[in-house]
């Protein structure tokens, strides 16, 4: 019956395109977009005869860049997925209905590769019934529809298939027999035509790195692959879990690092860890966003995925969110002995790509402010149904980072230079954060000030230790779940945290940040602002969308010292502090982060330092509401923010006893032991 359904659609489809029934405009939108439904259904068609495995490279090449094209930045300006285009084209009403379908309607793509047909047949359908939409109103009544009704459309389709969707998600992440990245990856990867098995959008950036891992030594991509395994094993032992309870391991990349998962996946079947890989989504049956969770290829256009971010603010409403938490409890339910035995994501990051200037575009689709409460209210909601099934206390994960291509013509030596920050020697860092850890327990509160411009004044109060011997407040982070080594960490007290945190540039999930500056009043944000825009309003929006998640405020759910300081340097020597992911970024100064703590949902296990201290500090004042309130108690987000060395004037801390101690001046270890971390500085 789906066969059919698809046979049929296509057939109509191809009949449009020679259709003249609506006004000029409107119609070279369908015919246009039925045009691009063609080439995907033939691309299905390709598919399926086997084209994949018998064309040439060159072939599957030009074939990829074709589905992706009209979105590219060169294209984009005469493309129906761009907003302004839309508006100007369509009226600002209809453009962005017919500019979120058509973003919806791209969503094929990964669709077709994975033969999914009864996901295509929908969308197919969905394009059809607006296009009906329009022609029977014309017919009937002469005029356009209402624009209530295509919504209804758009409405009907996200809520009817909400269940589906929220199945198929849960399958992708929680079964390993949902393999179709995984046969990929452990297929043959000796030549670059694998890349294109995908159905994401390839580039020379993808190749170059396949190229790269392909030419390594075995016992160096056997370093990288341990490195990243061990991390994740050693996770759960540092945070006293079980891993011997756990069957399945989501694994998260880019594609082109194929060589390194396919040794990596080896290692954790070796623990008794079968891999599960999904892609991120990109449809409105899904959370999509500017983050691209899950494994992916290259961005085509990054102000697209930023002009679509909010395309749900069409059919959002408080009904819609109760069908979608209904169905994810319905498919944890369906999943729930695979979701007992799933131990957590292990992250493969990448950076080094040329930064994107997006534009916030008017025409674009925006969540107003009673979809912004209800969007995180559904995303505390759907974080408690998720640990009651997949349980904080009993899951763990790792990350990682290395560079691509695009980071410049150096890339061969900076990405040496990142194997050798991965692997440093995570004993003789775990001695020196020790002694920086024995001085910050012997604190109130510690002081942060800036220096070089740098405008950070802040006061972080820390929780008051019971036994001294026994208990500590910061975590000895070495290389487990956050690669590489380099942090001491805690929850702080929320009540007396106050005052300014500013950063002249810094990157966050992707998005650059100019002057960002951030207001404390008892460890929850008070104010904020950046200088990206001219207009505050503007700015202050930014900020609340991409920063806060739509939140009124956050707590300060993390302060830490990163102690990495060959990150710093080598990042310094190859002027690629701009484009360093937050993993390295956060271990070359003190971070802080907004949001939930570290220990989020897993607060009540008991977890030591090697010394043999118990880490008390897992809560604070927010988190602690989890024990009468539930979901009220987290916000689901935790974003990091670094002060560089060179632009840290001061870190003390304030003793019980009135006594201030320096931790780092003027961008320097002081403390007596932790000399080593300023070697890699005397290239200043």
């Amino acid at each position: 019956m789906i066969e059919e359904r698809f046979s049929l659609a296509k057939e109509r489809i191809d009949e449009l395109k020679s259709e003249a029934v609506l006004p000029a405009a409107f119609q070279e939108y369908f015919v246009k977009t039925a045009a691009f439904l063609s080439m995907v259904c033939g691309e299905y068609a390709f598919i399926r005869e086997g084209g994949l495995k018998e064309s040439p490279v060159k072939e599957l090449r030009h074939r990829n860049r074709k589905l992706y094209e009209d979105i590219l930045p060169e294209n984009y300006g005469e493309s129906y997925a761009n907003p302004q285009v839309c508006a100007e084209r369509l009226g600002e009403e209809y453009g962005q209905i017919l500019c979120a379908l058509y973003g919806e309607l791209r969503s094929l793509i990964p669709l077709v590769f994975e033969n999914r047909l009864e996901e295509i047949v929908i969308r197919l359908e969905l394009f059809l019934e607006i296009y009906g939409s329009f022609c029977m109103s014309l017919k009937e009544d002469e005029i356009l529809p209402g624009s209530k009704a295509l919504k209804e459309s758009i409405y009907w389709y996200v809520s009817d298939y909400a269940r589906d969707a929220a199945g198929r998600r849960l399958a992708d992440m929680l079964l390993p027999e949902s393999d179709f990245a995984c046969r990929i990856v452990e297929g043959d990867l000796s030549d670059e035509r694998y890349l294109y098995y995908f159905g994401e959008y390839i580039t020379d950036n993808e190749i170059k790195t396949w190229k790269h891992l392909s030419s390594l030594p075995e016992d160096t991509l056997k370093k990288m692959a341990d490195t990243y395994t061990e991390g994740y094993r050693i996770g759960f032992i540092t945070g006293n879990k079980d891993i011997s309870k756990k069957k399945t391991v989501e694994i998260r990349y880019s594609l082109g690092f194929e060589p390194m998962i396919k040794k990596a996946i080896g290692n954790f079947r070796a623990m008794g860890l079968l891999p599960t890989l999904y892609r991120y989504p990109s449809s409105l049956l899904y959370l999509k966003g500017v983050n691209r969770p899950g494994y992916f290829g290259a961005a085509p256009n990054k102000q697209y995925d930023f002009d679509h971010k909010d395309d749900l603010a069409l059919v959002l409403d408080k009904k819609l969110v109760q069908v979608r938490l209904e169905a994810l409890k319905e498919g944890y339910e369906q999943y729930k002995d695979q979701a007992a035995v799933y131990g957590g994501p292990a992250v493969v990051e990448t950076f080094g790509e040329q930064p994107a200037e997006l534009r916030e575009k008017p025409e674009a689709l925006h969540l107003s402010k009673e979809q912004q409460k209800l969007s995180v209210e559904y995303r505390s909601a759907a974080g408690e149904i998720q640990n009651r099934y997949i349980k904080g206390e009993e899951r763990s994960f790792t990350i990682i980072a290395f560079p691509t291509p695009e980071i410049g013509e150096a890339f061969p030596e900076i990405f040496d230079e990142v194997i050798r920050i991965n692997t440093l020697d995570y004993k003789l860092y775990q001695q020196m954060q020790q002694r920086i850890i024995d001085i910050l327990d012997l604190g109130k509160y510690v002081i942060v000030k800036g220096m070089n411009g740098n405008k950070t004044n802040l006061k972080v109060m820390l929780h008051p230790l019971s036994e001294d011997g026994r208990q500590t407040n910061f975590e000895n982070c070495v290389a487990d779940v956050n690669i590489p080594v380099g942090e001491v960490f805690t929850s702080p007290v929320l009540a007396g945290t106050e005052g300014i945190l500013h950063v002249s540039r810094v990157y966050l999930n992707e998005l650059e940040y100019r002057n960002l500056m951030v207001t404390f009043k008892d460890g929850m944000v008070a104010d904020y602002d950046c200088s990206n825009f001219e207009s505050p309003e503007e700015n202050r929006k930014y900020i609340r969308d991409n920063v806060l998640f739509h939140h009124e405020s956050l707590p300060l759910g993390e302060f830490a010292i990163g102690t990495n300081t060959t990150a710093f340097a080598a990042a310094r020597k190859y002027q690629i502090e701009d484009k360093l992911p937050i993993l390295i970024a956060e271990k070359t100064g003190p971070h802080f982060a907004l949001g939930d703590t570290c220990y989020s949902h897993g607060e009540d296990v008991r977890v030591y330092n090697p010394d043999g201290k118990e880490i008390i500090a897992k809560d604070n004042e927010c988190s602690l509401k989890r024990k009468e309130q539930g979901a009220s108690a987290y916000f689901n987000c935790h974003t990091d923010i670094t002060i560089p060395y060179n632009e840290l004037g001061e870190i003390s801390v304030v003793t019980r006893d009135e006594q201030v101690i320096p931790v780092i001046e003027e961008g320097r270890f002081v403390l007596p032991g932790c000399e080593e971390l300023n070697r890699p500085l005397n290239f200043r």
